[in-house]
């Protein structure tokens, strides 16, 4: 039996890519129906409008203070399918076969629960150092399966009846996509697999500022301090801060177009890794 697909587009002052990424939603050549929901979060740009001009749901966020996991949670609720794709209104589906790609690992093997996740390739006018660290993230899954967790939630897909069953956590407001798959992956009881799906390809980075930097690695701190338990010393962060850099040196040295990203390095992992830091002892109430 053919499977119902529900594809819920989160969006927010994004005029500049939905309409890239709902054209290439649209021209996905799948042998199943599916559905699209857009949950504008209250967008002042012409991101609604834009949204309004594809055959679209269109889903308001719950009412009151932001939690990404109540808004995820109301969404799964709304959605129709039977396998439930989260897709940022700022990933652009690369080819035609990027959902079949990333439902695959779920249609395999029905029996048992998976989250697969699709690889995310930088865009353009991405930094240097932002595409080197996209390649390491994604790419062909080597370096990520070294890690100690990895998971994005940005194009993604799952069971619904699985996110009904386990809700995603409202309480917190960083890598609430990570909290779910660390816990879930790692219950006694009918472990989530979680599956990277290199051949489901989106376009997807950001070029942060320093301050936008500091913000997200600070709140990932604060997340991952709930999440894992860690709690780093300084002096493991800075030792990070200094590996990476010399990773970025490497990268770097063989692209003469970008040297001038040579001095940024040291200063973008600091703030990455003291702000990470920060984030750990403000969960531990220090």
């Amino acid at each position: 039996m053919k499977p119902f697909v529900s594809i819920l587009v989160r969006a927010r002052n994004d005029e500049a890519l939905i309409g890239r990424t709902l054209e290439g939603i649209f021209a996905q050549q799948v042998d199943f129906p599916f559905e699209v929901v857009v949950c504008d979060d209250a967008s002042t740009d012409r991101t609604r409008a834009i949204a309004a001009g594809f055959p679209v749901r269109f889903f308001d966020r719950p009412e009151g203070e932001y939690k990404p996991g109540r808004t995820l949670n109301a969404l799964v609720r709304a959605a129709e399918g039977d396998i439930v794709v989260f897709n940022n209104s700022d990933a652009i589906p690369l080819d035609r076969n990027w959902l079949a790609e990333l439902v695959k690992p779920l249609l395999a093997d029905r029996s048992r629960p998976v989250f697969a996740f699709a690889n995310q390739l930088p865009r353009p006018d991405a930094a240097a150092l932002v595409r080197k660290d996209s390649e390491r993230a994604f790419g062909d899954g080597r370096v990520q399966a070294t890690w100690k967790f990895f998971f994005s939630l940005a194009s993604s897909a799952t069971w619904r009846k699985l996110l009904l069953e386990t809700p995603f956590n409202e309480t917190i407001q960083y890598s609430e996509d990570v909290e779910w798959t660390w816990r879930n992956s790692h219950r006694e009881v009918d472990p989530v697999r979680v599956v990277y799906c290199p051949a489901a390809k989106v376009e997807h980075s950001h070029n942060y500022t320093l301050k936008e930097l500091a913000r997200r690695f600070r709140g990932e701190g604060v997340a991952d301090r709930t999440i894992f338990g860690d709690r780093p010393s300084l002096l493991r962060e800075l030792a990070g801060a200094a590996r990476e850099t010399l990773r970025d040196w490497a990268y770097l040295a063989r692209r003469p177009g970008d040297w001038l990203e040579i001095p940024c390095a040291p200063i973008r992992r600091l703030v990455q890794r003291v702000s990470h830091w920060r984030g750990t002892r403000e969960e531990a109430g220090k």
